[in-house]
């Protein structure tokens, strides 16, 4: 026996992640890195203090309440909340941790490579070599859209979306932006403040989606709001899947209303996601990849660890959302 906390971990994380899991708690791997169902959860829960979780493994509000009384924590390897009831787990008294500012810079990173990648139409010019068929050069091959200098507008100003201006501003991009409440003066940073998203839209020659999924923001993307947008339009989406309607930016996408996307987040991902995205010439997409980078996945980790050792020891804990 130990006196350890003991944490169920439910997917495979960074060997990192893993030494100091099992220097500092009795901790449960799951080595073999299989989705866990609700069941198997339930069932490897018995005898643990915490469980620490990805967005793979849906704590809905039957899961919660099934699970032992003797789980206090439940940690989230994201900053998405979608996949946990917060309701539930509040009223049965269980802490959640999640991840925010550790995946602020490598997110924006994606942001900025699809916004590249789109706009100057990586995913022509990779096929065109990947295919053998570059013969020559000519003024005219693949001539995209310049983007320093240009115009970004985006929609959701948290930490993502001040720190993707922060970036853009590196390329001498005028930042408009839309969110729930306006930022301060400080945070703004020179940033253009709009009131409304249908005002954002027609200001926004490129438009980066950053806000969360909300019931309000699900869909906001559809057929009505793109005719907002210039004619040529880019748009980026790095926040959730479920902001856009699916056919209706793909119809843009063909009829050039716009001209371009940079995707990393896909309604039904990653089985279901839909084929035209695959087809597009001017889509340039990744397999949601923003917190992919070595530093950021393991400060995620630390940050709950470190959240899980401040709860224990009756501590405020910085990153506890409910």
């Amino acid at each position: 026996m130990t006196d350890k906390p003991r944490v169920l971990v439910t997917r495979r994380l960074l060997d990192a992640n893993h030494e100091r899991l099992t220097a500092e708690f009795d901790a449960v791997l799951n080595l073999d890195d299989h989705i866990m169902t609700s069941d198997e959860i339930i069932a490897a829960s018995e005898g643990m203090d915490a469980l620490l979780i990805c967005v793979t493994e849906p704590m809905r509000a039957e899961t919660i309440a099934r699970l032992p009384e003797r789980v206090k924590t439940i940690m989230t390897l994201s900053v998405g909340m979608e996949h946990i009831d917060l309701e539930a787990a509040q009223a049965r008294g269980i802490a959640v941790l999640s991840t925010p500012d550790a995946v602020n810079d490598p997110t924006v990173e994606v942001a900025m490579l699809l916004l590249l990648g789109a706009a100057r139409r990586a995913t022509e010019g990779a096929a065109l070599m990947r295919n053998h068929e570059w013969k020559e050069w000519t003024p005219r091959l693949l001539v995209g859209t310049d983007v320093t200098g240009g115009t970004l507008g985006i929609f959701g100003m948290g930490r993502i979306g001040r720190t993707l201006a922060k970036r853009a501003r590196g390329f001498d991009m005028t930042i408009r932006y839309h969110n729930r409440t306006r930022l301060s003066f400080a945070d703004e940073a020179g940033a253009s403040y709009y009131t409304s998203i249908d005002s954002l839209l027609p200001a926004s020659p490129f438009l980066a989606i950053t806000a969360p999924s909300t019931p309000e923001t699900r869909g906001f993307l559809n057929a009505e709001r793109i005719a907002l947008l210039p004619d040529g339009a880019i748009v980026v989406n790095v926040a959730r899947g479920e902001l856009i309607d699916d056919d209706a930016l793909i119809d843009a996408l063909k009829s050039g209303k716009v001209a371009a996307a940079g995707l990393d987040v896909f309604n039904g991902e990653p089985t279901n996601v839909n084929p035209a995205y695959l087809e597009l010439p001017n889509v340039f997409i990744t397999p949601h990849i923003g917190s992919a980078a070595m530093k950021a996945r393991i400060a995620m980790g630390d940050l709950l660890l470190d959240g899980l050792n401040l709860l224990l020891a009756g501590e405020p804990v910085p990153n506890r959302v409910v």
